[in-house]
């Protein structure tokens, strides 16, 4: 069984929320794609766009702890299926406050896409078609801008992460709409033109 499909199964039996759904498969779509260019193991970096968020419905972590909640208990639980450290690592890279320094590839470009596929997604969501199909990066960096649209994506994760990457800003952008499109039917994106 692919580790991807492995990671499905979790996601659903931990997640209820559509919304943390769509965004999980969002960051998957995303890693994955970034995989694919760099010659990665694209159903791993799936796996974990898949899991990244898995415990946040049921320890959302507000307080930012650095040993309880969203990530520790997702990873806890992973542990103890067997999931490795590499997947593990990633998963507590992607959140700050955990201390986990991002080190690796896989863990920079989950970091870089996370909050990033999020605000893509809302982009795609204010278009009069409410479809992926009419998002470019131009329009993305436009909303960048606007402080009061999706008001609770840290615009400086998103910076951070593309810089993190080594990648141009809009080389980013541009990677998580192309992955996001190919998905538009499952991320309810796909809009009146479909």
């Amino acid at each position: 069984m692919m580790l991807a499909d492995r990671a499905l199964a979790l996601l659903h039996e931990w997640v209820q929320s559509e919304s943390l759904r769509r965004h999980c498969y969002a960051v998957a779509d995303s890693t994955r794609h970034f995989a694919q260019l760099r010659g990665a193991d694209a159903d791993l970096w799936e796996a974990v766009g898949l899991l990244h968020d898995m415990d946040y419905e049921r320890h959302p972590n507000q307080d930012q702890s650095p040993t309880e909640g969203h990530p520790f208990v997702g990873v806890a639980s992973l542990r103890e299926q067997g999931w490795s450290d590499e997947v593990c690592r990633a998963i507590l890279s992607h959140a700050d406050y955990s201390r986990v320094t991002r080190q690796t590839p896989l863990e920079q470009t989950l970091y870089a896409v996370d909050e990033l596929s999020g605000f893509v997604m809302a982009v795609a969501r204010v278009r009069p078609s409410k479809s992926i199909h009419e998002v470019d990066v131009a329009a993305v960096k436009k909303k960048m801008k606007d402080k009061a649209f999706a008001r609770a994506v840290n615009r400086d994760d998103i910076v951070r992460g593309a810089a993190e990457l080594q990648m141009p800003l809009e080389e980013v952008i541009a990677g998580v709409i192309a992955a996001l499109t190919g998905d538009a039917e499952r991320l309810g994106l796909a809009g009146t033109a479909s």
